[in-house]
C-alpha cells in the first residue's frame, strides 16, 4: 500500500533522507536495515533491555500480589513477561508477511492494562489470572483484525486524546506507588511505619541523584541502580525477603497456561478491548515519531504492520503467561540519543529478553526488592508516565476550539475511581470492571468528546483545519510517549 499524504505531511524530504543516510546509493542499506559487529550489537541491545527492564517487570509485580499470587508465582509471572516481551519485540523488528513495523521498535508489557487487570482479578487468585488472560487473547485478536482499518483512523486520535489517556495512566498508578511506600499490606503491623516511608524516600532521593549525576548508559539505568542500592540499604533494616530467591529454579520455561486454561467473561473482555485501542493509539504515535527519527517515515503499511505485531504479540502472550504488549517510549528516546538506528540491535535486545525469561532466578532477584524501595522508585516511574502525557498535551493545541474542555472532562471522569473509590458502588458488578478503571472511562470520554467537538457537524474547511492540527508530530521525539 502506498503512503498517503496524511502520514507524509510531517515527514522529512525523501531526497534529504537519501542524501543523509546513503539510501540513494544502490549498494548501501538504509541504517535501519544495517547489521553491526556482534559485540556492538549485543552491548547496544543490552542497553535497550536496561532502559526497559524495570517497566517490563513492574506490571506483573503489581498485578501478581493484587490477584493473590504468592511471591514465587509473582516471580514466575515476571519471568514470563520478560519472555513474551522478547517475542513481541522480535515480531516488531524482524517481522514476517505484513506483520511488524520493521523499525527499531521495542515492545513490552503495557502499563495501560494494569488498573483494569487489577479490577478484573483482584483477590481471585489463579481464576483471576485466567480471566485476565482470556480477555487479553480476545482483545489481541480484535486488534489484529482492526489494524488495517485503525491505521486509517488515526486522525480521530490526536494528541488531545492520547495525551489525556497517558496522563491518566500515570496518575492512576501513583496510588500503587504510595501503597508500596507504606509496605504494601494494609493489615500488616508495620504498614505506614517510619521505617517503610523513610526507605521509600531514601530510594526516591537516590534515583533522582543518579539521574542528575550520571551520564549516558548509567543514566538510562538510574532506576535499576536505585533499586539495587535501596535494596542493599534495606537489608540491615530487616525488610528484605530472600524467600523467593531460594525457591526459584535456575533454568525454566514459562509453562503454557501455568495458571489454568483462559476464562472468558464479557465485562473483562470489554475492558481489555478498550485497553487494546489505547495501546494501538499509543503505538501509532510512537511509530510516527520513530519513523521520523530514523529517516524512514512511517506510512500506512508500516503502521498497519506495527499494529498487527502489537496485537499478535498480545494475543500470544497469555499462552506463555504474559500480558498485553505495546511500545516503550523510553527506547525511542534511546534511539534518538545514541543515533543507533539498526532494527537488528533492538532484535538483539528482544533475544536477551527471551533468555532472561528462561532463567527464573533472574526474575526472582527482582523480587528481592522490598515494596517500600519499589514504591520510592515507582513515584518516579509512574510520575514520568504522567509527565509524558502532559508533554503530549502540550502539543494538543489546547487554545483551539474546545480541546481544553475535552481534557478537563476526560481527566475529571478518569480521576473518579482514584479520588472517590466507592463512587460507582450502586452499579452492576459487571460494569464496575470498566467503570473502576479511570483509564478506560477517561479514554472513552476523550474519544467521544473529540469526535463531538472536532469532527461531527464540522464544515469541510473546519474539518481540514482540525486534521492539520491533529496530524502535527511534536518536534521533540522525546515528547511522544507510551505507557509502560
Amino acid at each position: 500500500m502506498a503512503a498517503t499524504p496524511r502520514f507524509r505531511k510531517n515527514a522529512v524530504d525523501a531526497d534529504a533522507v537519501a542524501a543523509s543516510t546513503g539510501e540513494g546509493e544502490p549498494d548501501r542499506k538504509h541504517p535501519v536495515d544495517e547489521t553491526l559487529p556482534p559485540l556492538r550489537m549485543f552491548t547496544s541491545g543490552l542497553q535497550h533491555v536496561a532502559a526497559m527492564y524495570a517497566g517490563v517487570v513492574a506490571p506483573p509485580m503489581i498485578v501478581g500480589p493484587a490477584v493473590g499470587l504468592s511471591a514465587k508465582e509473582t516471580a514466575f509471572l515476571m519471568g514470563a513477561s520478560l519472555f513474551t516481551a522478547g517475542i513481541a519485540t522480535l515480531l516488531q523488528t524482524l517481522g514476517f508477511w505484513r506483520i511488524g513495523a520493521r523499525l527499531p521498535f521495542v515492545n513490552g508489557v503495557s502499563f495501560a492494562g494494569v488498573t483494569p487487570m487489577i479490577a478484573i482479578g483482584k483477590d481471585r487468585g489463579h481464576d483471576g489470572i485466567a480471566v485476565i488472560f482470556g480477555a487479553i487473547i480476545v482483545a489481541g485478536l480484535l486488534g489484529f483484525l482492526l489494524a488495517p482499518y485503525f491505521c486509517k483512523l488515526v486522525r480521530f486520535f490526536p494528541p488531545v486524546v492520547t495525551g489525556t489517556v497517558i496522563t491518566l495512566i500515570g496518575v492512576s498508578l501513583l496510588p500503587v506507588a504510595f501503597n508500596w511506600s507504606q509496605g504494601g499490606n494494609a493489615t500488616a503491623d508495620d504498614y505506614g511505619s517510619m521505617t517503610n516511608i523513610t526507605m521509600a524516600a531514601v530510594t526516591l532521593v537516590i534515583v533522582l541523584a543518579l539521574r542528575k549525576l550520571l551520564r549516558g548508559f548509567l543514566q538510562q539505568i538510574a532506576i535499576l541502580l536505585g533499586l539495587v542500592i535501596g535494596t542493599l540499604i534495606a537489608i540491615p533494616a530487616g525488610i528484605t525477603d530472600f524467600g523467593a530467591l531460594g525457591d526459584a529454579d535456575v533454568v525454566g520455561f514459562p509453562t503454557p497456561f501455568h495458571f489454568g486454561a483462559p476464562q472468558f467473561e464479557i465485562a473483562a473482555i470489554v475492558s481489555m478491548c478498550i485497553v487494546m485501542l489505547v495501546c494501538m493509539t499509543e503505538s501509532t504515535a510512537d511509530m510516527l515519531a520513530l519513523g521520523k527519527i530514523v529517516g524512514r517515515p512511517a506510512d500506512e503499511r508500516t503502521i498497519e504492520g506495527g499494529l498487527r505485531a502489537d496485537a499478535l504479540g498480545s494475543a500470544v502472550s497469555p499462552l506463555f503467561n504474559g500480558f498485553m504488549c505495546s511500545a516503550f517510549a523510553q527506547n525511542i528516546g534511546l534511539v534518538a540519543m545514541t543515533k543507533v538506528r539498526s532494527r537488528f540491535v533492538v532484535a538483539a535486545g528482544g533475544g536477551i529478553l527471551v533468555l532472561l525469561g528462561l532463567v527464573p532466578v533472574a526474575a526472582s532477584v527482582i523480587a528481592l526488592v522490598p515494596l517500600p524501595v519499589l514504591g520510592g522508585a515507582g513515584i518516579v516511574l509512574f510520575g514520568s508516565v504522567a509527565a509524558s502525557g502532559v508533554q503530549t498535551l502540550a502539543t494538543a493545541a489546547l487554545e483551539k476550539g474546545e480541546n481544553a474542555l475535552i481534557v478537563a472532562a476526560a481527566v475529571g471522569v478518569g480521576l473518579i475511581p482514584i479520588a472517590a473509590p466507592g463512587f460507582y458502588h450502586a452499579f452492576p458488578e459487571d460494569l464496575l470492571v470498566v467503570l473502576d478503571s479511570g483509564i478506560s472511562t477517561g479514554c472513552v470520554v476523550a474519544i467521544v468528546l473529540n469526535l463531538a467537538f472536532n469532527h461531527w457537524g464540522r464544515t469541510p474547511d473546519a474539518e481540514a483545519d482540525t486534521e492539520a492540527v491533529d496530524s502535527e508530530v511534536p518536534k521533540d521525539p522525546m515528547a511522544v510517549p507510551v505507557a509502560h
